[in-house]
């Protein structure tokens, strides 16, 4: 009797050895990945265009990949705080952030002309000679979070009062706020100037102020929250990826990391006049 009962209780012992080790055989869940984008108004576009490099990533990876676009920096900002995104491809601003509040690191550059530089323009019979002449004046600038059309513009405005700033959808707005007058002066790319300065029958412009500093290109961010051995196959992944999926996500593979000190500095001298930019007058100080 005792012989049997020896017998049976080994058995259950076996079989419940046999259980844990297939339990430990079955992963407890799926590896998910969340790739974070800043889309302002190109929400649809923004799902397409990454389709083909989620469905890479997905399948290199095992992992489910996950799309979640955000129409403004503050709410991709809130995101990258909570370390909720594991991949970001970022703006600039939005970069320099992660990179010195959040520990995301820098592992590609995004695709960016060489010569990205910010500029002030004014119609070609504008009275205003030099940046100092916007004092009291009202301001055209981008969208919140654009390094060219807010970033750049407010550090180099910075000390001085305006009577209003208007938040310019698109950079063809700026250039037609400019020309009807109800902007002295508007902030757009330089690229952006050469590209529409000509667009308005019947109305010229002139850059009043170009600001000396390259503005670095955005890139893509790895979060501190993925182990070293994932961030590194999702580099090689990436690295090797299919040149048609890279240049419709506008990454550069081999491109060297941008550096982020001077944006850094410039994004911190923003944040702290942020809050006024809605008054009327707006002291910039």
């Amino acid at each position: 009797m005792s012989y049997k009962l020896s017998r049976r209780v080994y058995i259950l012992q076996m079989l419940l050895l046999f259980a844990a080790c297939e339990e430990k055989k079955t992963p407890t869940q799926e590896l998910e990945l969340v790739i974070g984008a800043i889309s302002y108004e190109e929400g649809r576009q923004t799902l397409e265009r990454f389709t083909r490099f989620r469905e890479y990533l997905g399948n290199k990876t095992g992992a489910i990949i996950q799309l979640e676009p955000t129409f403004n920096e503050n709410k991709a900002l809130e995101r990258v705080k909570h370390q909720a995104w594991s991949l970001v491809f970022a703006p600039p601003g939005l970069a320099a952030l992660a990179q010195a509040n959040y520990q995301y690191e820098p592992i590609f550059p995004l695709e960016i002309d060489v010569n990205s530089y910010f500029v002030f323009i004014v119609s070609k019979d504008s009275p205003l000679q030099q940046l100092k002449d916007l004092q009291g004046k009202t301001v055209a600038l981008g969208m919140r979070g654009s390094a060219t059309g807010y970033y750049f513009p407010l550090y180099n405005l910075y000390g001085l009062t305006l009577a209003e700033i208007l938040f310019a959808p698109t950079p063809t707005t700026v250039f037609e706020w400019v020309a009807q007058g109800k902007a002295s002066a508007g902030a757009v790319s330089l690229k952006e100037f050469n590209l529409y300065r000509n667009k308005l029958d019947g109305v010229e412009f002139r850059i009043l102020f170009t600001d000396p500093q390259n503005v670095p290109p955005g890139a893509v961010l790895i979060a501190p929250n993925i182990d070293s051995n994932s961030q590194q196959l999702i580099r090689n992944y990436m690295t090797d990826a299919p040149p048609s999926v890279i240049q419709e996500v506008g990454y550069v593979p081999n491109g060297k990391i941008p550096d982020y000190r001077y944006m850094i500095s410039v994004v911190k001298r923003v944040t702290s006049i942020v809050s006024r930019l809605d008054a009327s007058p707006v002291r910039l100080f």
